[in-house]
This record gives structure tokens, sequence and C-alpha cells, in this order.
């Protein structure tokens, strides 16, 4: 990601590799080796302190060391470590699936658990497929998604995910899907609309493209509730979500919310949705289930479809050997009941309230900042070239993986990303820090970011 233009020196990148047999992401870039957690920082193995402003991707709910996750995950495996679904439950299961039912939307019943978010969302879209053959519509196969969407990296998931870059190696091995517009108020509302009616517009779109394919042969419409990584944080305005639940009602067409991202209180609710006034047939949540603490994800599956495949075939056609892992499961637990126990909903949108209001003080008159935008601790900046004509910067500049390199330089971890405007085109910053961060930090994290805006854009212009 910061290929193609001198980088600072704790980004180097020297031929040789360092003598790892690691295949890396970055193959070019020689990355600080993590060596500790503290907090919401993680210290590398010169005992450079990183304040950890995006979680990781999203990831890192409680931050690097809560001892109490920790204690759980030792006592899970001292008593059992790994007990395979095809022959056991296990109590961490268990109770971590009660958990959750507790806290999830109207009509949500059971827990499908994974292991990340791609494979949740893979369990999704066959839950859909499987759920239609359960009750003889067979000719529903198609999905919807959006544009800009994101969705995981297997195969099924990159298929109704609507990131052309992320696509387009791949593309000779990918199912069919349709794509619509995003809820992308800041470049698709016209002059004069409101939030409301251009929400209502943008939903009508699904309708629109329900009948171009055939009200029978649709069997899902996917969304990110806010969307994440690829689009750069896109809540939705107020309504969108209720004309979307009610076009999908009217032609049987289950929706499924991707909350991997912006689920599990990460917009100050423990699910992304409340706050649309919505309930899904699927919700998908990983990241911040776990905290990164442990690989868990899981699909909430309402009692409808359940029923269909308890009254049908009476099993799911589906599964993968680490799946309901207890010691993953016993994490998990222990994350959501400290997120309560500590009421820490109420710091995220305590501190995502300060994030907004420091992010604008510090970049909303900024001549290449062109929006701000959010939910409680999950927080985009777009950069434009020009705030009146909102022209995206030039893609060979790679500001976004310049602000990632020097914002690393300085000692903060942000999620930049590039793309966001039309697929291609456009760069943003994707901000989701703990739960736990406290004032100082989050003044910390918009100083250090501000300045690492500047300067990439100082080198790239």
């Amino acid at each position: 990601l910061v290929s193609g233009y001198e980088r600072p020196p704790s980004m180097s990148s020297p031929d040789d590799p360092g003598g790892t047999h690691v295949f890396p992401r970055m193959i070019r870039d020689q990355l600080p080796r993590a060596v500790k957690g503290d907090g919401v920082y993680i210290i590398d193995a010169d005992g450079k302190r990183y304040l950890d402003g995006s979680g990781g991707a999203a990831v890192s709910c409680l931050g690097h060391s809560d001892t109490d996750v920790i204690r759980a995950i030792q006592d899970q495996a001292e008593n059992l470590a790994f007990a395979h679904t095809g022959f056991f439950t296990s109590q961490p299961a268990e109770n971590l699936a009660d958990h959750l039912i507790g806290k999830a939307p109207d009509g949500i019943d059971w827990v499908y658990f994974m292991s990340g978010g791609s494979e949740a969302i893979e369990a999704a879209l066959k839950m859909a497929r499987q759920y239609f053959l359960e009750i003889g519509e067979t000719a529903r196969t198609r999905f919807i998604a959006r544009h800009q969407s994101y969705h995981g990296n297997t195969l099924g998931a990159l298929s109704i995910g609507g990131n052309a870059l992320r696509r387009k190696p791949f593309e000779p091995f990918l199912i069919e899907a349709s794509h619509i517009a995003p809820c992308y108020a800041y470049r698709h509302r016209r002059d004069g609309e409101s939030e409301e009616e251009y929400g209502l517009r943008a939903a009508d779109e699904l309708e629109a493209e329900i009948q171009r394919l055939g009200p029978n042969t649709v069997a899902a419409f996917i969304a990110e509730t806010v969307g994440g990584a690829t689009a750069g944080v896109l809540p939705p305005v107020e309504g969108y979500f209720k004309r979307i639940r009610e076009i999908c009602d009217r032609h049987g067409v289950l929706l499924i919310l991707d909350e991997v991202m912006s689920g599990m209180g990460r917009t100050g609710t423990t699910f992304a949705c409340e706050q649309d006034g919505i309930a899904p047939d699927i919700v998908c949540v990983a990241k911040g289930l776990g905290g990164g603490y442990q690989p868990i994800g899981a699909a909430l599956v309402s009692a409808k479809l359940f029923q269909a495949f308890r009254d049908g075939s009476g099993f799911f056609q589906h599964g993968h050997t680490y799946m309901g892992h207890p010691t993953a499961c016993a994490a998990a637990l222990a994350v959501q009941r400290k997120i309560e126990t500590e009421d820490l909903l109420a710091n995220v949108r305590r501190q995502g309230d300060l994030l907004d209001t420091l992010l604008h003080g510090r970049l909303g008159n900024h001549a290449n900042i062109g929006d701000i935008r959010g939910r409680g601790l999950f927080r985009g900046i777009e950069l434009v070239a020009d705030r009146t004509s909102k022209e995206p910067l030039d893609l060979s500049l790679k500001v976004h993986a310049r602000i990632k390199a020097h914002a690393m330089d300085r000692g903060l971890i942000c999620y930049p990303g590039g793309g966001g405007a039309d697929g291609v085109r456009g760069d943003h910053v994707l901000l989701a820090p703990p739960f736990i961060i406290e004032e100082a930090q989050t003044r910390d994290l918009v100083e250090i970011l501000g300045n690492s805006i500047d300067a990439a854009l100082a080198g790239a212009c």
C-alpha cells in the first residue's frame, strides 16, 4: 500500500527481507515487529509505542492487554481448548449465544459461530440459498449488494462485494451478483434534496433492481449497516434502511446486514441497526466480537429461517473445523461482558462525540478534507482535490498510503484506503479506536493524524 514513493525511515524496504519466512501482505515493505500490547497502544521490538487509532481494522475494542479476557482464555484452555462441533457443543458457545441473543434485534434467535467475518458472510449467503430450497422457492438464486461495499475476501464474499479493485484479479472465479449505489449522501445527494428524500431515492434503487431481475429470482439484499473499510465509513441517512426493509418484505427477499466492522458496540449500540429501527433476517458480526483476543465471527439468524431448516432437511449443509471454538467463545464472552459491566458503550458515545468535534476543529476547514462522518467510535475522513467540486485527489499520488506511512512514523495506527469515491479514485482515513480510549488519547489521535495528513499532502502535491 505504500509502494511508489520515498518512505519515511521506519517504513523502508530493503532487498533483504530480514530472514523471515512469513508471506506478508505487502511484500516490498519491512514492517515493525509488534511485541507487546498496553491498553490502546502496541509496542514494537524497538520499544516504540503506537496509538491504535483504528483498532487494527476495527478489531481491538478492548485494547491489547485486558487481564480479564486473558484470564478467561487461560481458564478455558486449561479445561477444554477444542471440541469439534460435529460431536459436541460447549458451554462457552452456549453462554456466548445466550448473551448475544439477549441483545440481538427483534426476531433474531440463533447464532452460527465461525472464525471471522468472511466466514460469517459465506455462511449467510449459503443460509439464504438453502432457506429458499427448504421452502420450495428454488428460483431464488440472485444476490444484490452495493457498489464500494466490502464483505470479505473468500470467493463468495468477494463476489457480492462491490469493491472493483479487490474483485478484478479474481473475476473469473466470482459468482454473478448485482450492485446498486451505496447510501452516500456526501456524493450522491442532489442540491435541494433533503437527506430523507435522498435516502428514499437511494433505497428505491433496490426496488428497481429487484424488478429488473424478477422478484421471484432474488434471494437476498446484503449491505453494511455502516459502510466500512472500502467506503470510508458511510452511515445511512434517516429512513434509508426502513425503506430497504419494506422493499425486502414486499418481495420476500431476505435482508442480510454486514456488521463485521460496525457491530458489537462500535457505533455506540451493540448492533448498528438499532439506530436505524430495523431488524434483519441475518446479521453478521466478527471483529469487535472477540476484540482480537481470539479469531471469531458469527451469523445471527432469525427464528423464521431456523424454523425452515429445522422443519425441512434438518441440517445446514455447511461447516468449518474451528467453528464454535470453545476458547474463542470464552474469549468473546469475556470481551462482551467487560463491555457491559464497564458500561463501555457510554464511553464509545462520549469519546465518539469528542472525536467528531476534534476532527472538525482540526480538519473541518482543511482545503483537502471533503467530509468527516460516522457514528460512535467509527469515523471516516474523505480527502479531495477540491472541496467545491468534490473532485478526488490524483490517483497516482497515493495519498492514503502516504498518510498511513507518516502516521506510523509518528506513532499512530490509522486505516487509510482508496477507491471509495467511485471504485477506483478517492482517498479516505478510517478511525476505530478501542472503546477504552480516554480524552487525552483521543486528542493525541487527532493531533497526530492532522500532522500526518499535512505531511502526506505536502509531499504529494
